[in-house]
C-alpha cells in the first residue's frame, strides 16, 4: 500500500473506515523530515492492517486545528473513524508498529 495524503476536503473519508495512522506534519519541520523514511518503511511491513495518511498541517488547516495540533510531528491512530491513540514527536518505528499492532 502506498501513503496517502489527505486534505481538508478528504479527510474524513480517509480516516473512516479500518485503522489509519494520521501524521500532521509540515515541509520545515526537521522531526517530520526524520519520520518519513520510517513510515515508508512501517508502510511495507503493514500489509494491508492499516493505512497511513499524511496531513500537511500548513495546507490543512482545517483538519489541524479540528483535531488540536498544536505540536509536530503528531501522529493519531483512528479506528473507524474514531481516535484511539495518539503520540508526539519522532518515534521509531517498532513503537508505531507497537501503536498499531495495540489496535488491530
Amino acid at each position: 500500500m502506498a501513503i496517502l495524503h489527505a486534505t481538508d476536503q478528504d479527510f474524513k473519508d480517509q480516516t473512516k473506515e479500518g485503522l489509519v495512522l494520521v501524521d500532521f506534519w509540515a515541509t520545515w519541520c526537521g522531526p517530520c523530515k526524520m519520520i518519513a523514511p520510517v513510515l515508508e518503511e512501517l508502510d511495507g511491513d503493514l500489509n494491508g492492517k492499516a493505512k497511513i495518511v499524511k496531513v500537511d498541517v500548513d495546507e490543512n488547516q482545517a483538519t489541524a486545528g479540528e483535531y488540536g495540533i498544536m505540536s509536530i510531528p503528531t501522529l493519531v491512530l483512528f479506528k473507524d473513524g474514531e481516535i484511539v491513540d495518539k503520540v508526539v514527536g519522532f518515534q521509531p518505528k517498532e513503537q508505531l508498529a507497537e501503536l498499531i499492532e495495540k489496535h488491530a
